[in-house]
């Protein structure tokens, strides 16, 4: 069904996730302005659609309050995807990362309410779940955030239910599972495994599989994840939490096996679960929405598309152990059976 059309705004739409986000909103016929402060995200995600005339571009970092409001003028739909990701970064910089994804997100909701926007999308994170107890993990689930930026992520989340339950803004928080596709991030920093498998197998060394590779990962391909966004601001569903996933979780020893390669083992970290895996019969019922995108398939694109990671930095276990020490120095709790305990 066509929907009439939207002036939208992403926040972070130079981003991995933003800029697919972007594109599937120019595809359907939206006005978009996209508002950036590029710290991240790359111009060259949107390259394919830079001269579209439906589209407004605007370097401003969303802690510019002011600045901000100004990009928010006859809006309709926003897509709240600008934040810092990564775990080791944000155990350095907690500060940094309260300021852009709490206080930043703030400013988005208050610029959204001054404009009485009609949809506001929040990009949560899974990673607010920690270790779950329970697998398809629900909605409902504890929430045990083991980190700084997964908890700045679940703070805000918290804002924006919040502003919607006083200020009735009607919003929805995806909470997003281990998203992956053409275009993930490709910084300096230790993070995404598909960034760091696909540079590895790029420079022909082997893949560095934490612990003995039996963990399994939601992997939900961007597409999918991005459809649930549309879909949602299409709906009129409003004031709701909602997992997005891929309905199934895979062994990181599977996707090696897949992306065909030599592998090495390093360390098991902390704070880490053995397994994510979303229960997605909340969306299902809600939105009528399901993913469509195999594994198999969203491995086979990135392969397609593996000549993105060909400036990656290639990650060797050497590399990895002292780009995570923070980790283990800060999130390895000691064991309260050993003898060394007090």
């Amino acid at each position: 069904m066509r929907h009439k059309s939207a002036r939208c705004l992403v926040t972070g739409g130079f981003g991995f996730i933003g800029s697919h986000v972007v594109e599937r909103l120019l595809e359907d016929g939206h006005e978009v302005v996209v508002v950036d402060n590029l710290s991240t995200g790359r111009c060259e995600n949107l390259a394919e659609v830079q001269n579209k005339s439906q589209l407004e571009v605007h370097e401003v970092d969303i802690n510019d309050a002011k600045r901000l409001l100004e990009c928010f003028a006859g809006v309709d739909w926003v897509f709240h995807l600008a934040a810092l990701a990564d775990i080791v970064p944000s155990i350095l910089r907690p500060v940094d990362y309260h300021q852009s994804n709490v206080d930043g997100t703030v400013n988005v909701l208050e610029a959204a309410r001054a404009a009485e926007v009609k949809r506001f999308l929040y990009a949560a994170s899974s990673s607010c779940y920690g270790i779950p107890d329970v697998y398809p993990t629900p909605e409902t689930a504890a929430i045990r955030p083991q980190y700084p930026y997964a908890l700045t992520k679940y703070i805000a989340e918290e804002y924006v239910l919040h502003w919607g339950q006083v200020y009735d803004l009607p919003v929805v928080s995806l909470r997003l599972f281990n998203v992956f596709g053409p275009r993930s991030r490709t910084s300096g920093t230790y993070g995404a495994v598909f960034g760091v498998f696909l540079a590895q197998k790029l420079a022909g060394e082997p893949f560095t599989v934490v612990g003995d590779g039996t963990q399994t990962r939601d992997f939900t391909f961007v597409t999918d994840v991005v459809d649930a966004f549309v879909t949602a601001a299409q709906s009129n569903v409003r004031q709701e939490i909602i997992n997005v996933g891929s309905g199934s979780s895979y062994s990181i020893n599977r996707l090696v096996k897949m992306l065909e390669g030599q592998v090495t083992y390093i360390p098991k970290r902390p704070g880490e679960p053995d397994s994510t895996h979303a229960d997605i019969s909340k969306i299902g019922k809600l939105l009528n929405w399901a993913p469509r995108t195999t594994l198999e398939t969203g491995v086979q694109c990135m392969l397609e598309n593996i000549d993105c990671w060909r400036e990656a930095p290639v990650w060797t276990p050497d590399r990895i152990q002292d780009a995570t020490k923070e980790w283990f120095q800060h999130l390895a709790k000691p064991d309260p059976h050993s003898s060394q305990t007090k």
